[in-house]
């Protein structure tokens, strides 16, 4: 079980991101009418920007497919890592009741990005300072 376990957290968070992100980009699932202030004024920005709502959801779906293919795992990591993290803080601080799953996202890319072989050598290597 111990061999599977990246896996089985890459495909998880691959199918995550590919899914959220067509859901996302297509607009699948209209907007619940009782999200907080905040977070509608944060969605509503990120729409008026015109490009940065449909870069996101392709980052997205192209970092999904590269987890589900298993090819340039860490790239993908890296590249979703940034978005990983607006979205924990998103849940955190706008919309609370999303935080479950972000903090579920979180552990699957810090588990594969530190702990899951062969993935985390290769990003513990950008940690490594140059003299």
């Amino acid at each position: 079980m111990k061999t599977k376990l990246p896996m089985i957290a890459r495909i998880l968070l691959g199918l995550i991101f590919s899914v959220f992100g067509v859901i996302g980009l297509l607009n699948l699932i209209p907007q619940p009418p009782n999200l907080p202030e905040k977070l509608v004024a944060f969605n509503t920005g990120l729409m008026a920007a015109g490009y940065f709502f449909p870069l996101l959801k392709l980052t997205e779906i192209a970092c999904g497919l590269m987890l589900l293919a298993n090819r340039f795992v860490p790239l993908a990591l890296v590249v979703l890592a940034p978005i990983s993290l607006n979205i924990f803080l998103v849940h955190a601080f706008l919309a609370p009741t999303g935080l479950p799953m972000a903090i579920f996202i979180g552990l699957l890319m810090v588990y594969l990005s530190f702990f899951a072989k062969p993935y985390s050598e290769k990003i513990k290597t950008l940690f490594i300072g140059k003299a």
